[in-house]
């Protein structure tokens, strides 16, 4: 019997997603665990693998569909035995049920696809210009434009390759205009960028966030010169692998989390989770908007083990390589703008966690000691909590205990 692949829901926001590219092709054996496609989310581009052996007999959705519902039938899988003449029946069905259930806009989307004529690009109207993710990074970090990279991939999609060719030809018409050269701004004066899957997503759980969650703020300034000291000192000696500030602030908060459990907690309609470990998040910019990845139980790893953890996550997550693993769930967030020259910020709480902590920039402040002026470097950090979990007692505690630790943080490597 033909088994139907259906887009999977590959993290618990995502309610549809964009079919980047197939990785087989009609008439293609394929053994399970193989790969079929690439599937962008609201977090991440990721590996469809099959889950049957079989023939790929039919793709019902073209590589660069946009908003696809998860559950809607991308493909057909023929078993061994089977005639191509099995899915007839199978295609009529689903067509009769995409009709019955899918709005104008979705049936159009859900369509069988079009082959395009080889050699040529598949851009839609709005000009979106098909490339694979890493394609993409490697762009962006040389200042290339990918609308003058003729691409080699599927149906004229720029890849790895291509760039690539494209950096050794030399500083040419690849580079990047002007951004009033590249986009049209037209008549009206201003240019509609469309928006990503990742973004609609994040713009609609920060509205629910500050709408639905009591959100109060507290925040402490923090002397971080022993800190900085003690960072130098163990930097001259690792060979690789240098600390950053702020492996010693998910460190801190690990620790300081552990000390005040109530403080590590969620919200769920009916109870309040606590949690034993301190799966700390940390969020990180990328081009598509912002992904939280996870260091699972941050409180039983050294600051070395942090710091190569999230050096790994934040460039996977850039790559938009992330397994779905490593950026769900978590117990608090960190959100950084210190190496932006923020001095001080209030962040959005990441539901269902309780809590998330802005990190400002070290800076040199007066403060008094002794009843004497002194020049120090302070960090203020901004707890945002949910009052529902937090009262505002455990978030003070929290903050006095994440304090101790960043200013004695010789705490942090005994």
């Amino acid at each position: 019997m033909p088994i139907k692949i259906t887009m999977p829901a590959l993290s618990p926001t995502m309610t549809e997603g964009n079919l980047v590219r197939w990785l087989k092709k009609e008439g293609d054996t394929v053994k399970a665990g193989q790969v079929l496609a690439e599937i962008e989310t609201d977090k991440a581009t990721m590996e469809v693998e099959a889950v049957d052996d079989g023939i790929l007999a039919k793709i019902l959705i073209a590589e660069g569909t946009e908003a696809v519902a998860v559950r809607t039938p991308i493909a057909i899988l023929l078993e061994e035995g089977e005639d191509a003449s099995a899915i007839d029946a199978t295609v009529i069905d689903m067509s009769i049920h995409k009709t019955n259930t899918a709005s104008p806009a979705k049936a159009a989307e859900v369509a069988p696809p079009v082959e395009a004529p080889k050699g040529t690009s598949t851009t839609t109207s709005t000009e979106r210009i098909f490339a694979s993710p890493l394609a993409r990074r490697i762009a962006d970090q040389n200042d290339i434009s990918l609308t003058t990279i003729a691409g080699s991939g599927p149906h004229g999609r720029v890849v790895k390759a291509d760039v690539e060719s494209a950096l050794t030809a030399g500083p040419t018409a690849a580079h990047k205009s002007p951004p009033s050269q590249g986009l049209n701004y037209g008549d009206s004066g201003y240019a509609e960028i469309p928006l990503t899957n990742m973004r609609k997503i994040i713009a609609k759980r920060l509205v629910e966030s500050k709408q639905q969650i009591p959100h109060f703020y507290l925040n402490v300034d923090c002397n971080i010169d022993a800190l900085l000291k003690l960072r130098s000192e163990i930097n001259e000696r690792l060979l690789e692998g240098k600390l950053s500030v702020n492996d010693f602030i998910v460190r801190a908060t690990a620790l300081a989390l552990m000390k005040v459990p109530t403080s590590n907690a969620s919200w769920h309609d009916t109870h309040v989770r606590q949690y034993a470990a301190a799966d700390v998040c940390v969020a990180v910019a990328i081009d598509s908007g912002l992904v939280t990845p996870v260091v699972r139980s941050a409180h039983l790893k050294s600051l070395t083990a942090i710091s190569a953890e999230v050096k790994s996550l934040a460039e996977r997550a850039k790559a938009g390589k992330l397994k779905p693993e490593e950026f769900q769930g978590g117990s608090f967030t960190i959100s950084n703008l210190g190496m932006y020259g923020i001095k001080d910020f209030a962040a959005i709480i990441n539901p269902p966690q309780a809590c998330i902590m802005a990190v400002g920039a070290g800076e040199k402040r007066a403060v008094v000691k002794n009843d004497t002026i002194h020049i120090a470097t302070i960090m203020t950090c901004t707890l945002s909590a949910d009052h529902r979990v937090v009262d505002g007692a455990v978030g003070a505690t929290f903050l006095s205990a994440f304090k101790e630790f960043i200013e004695d943080p010789l705490m942090l490597i005994i």
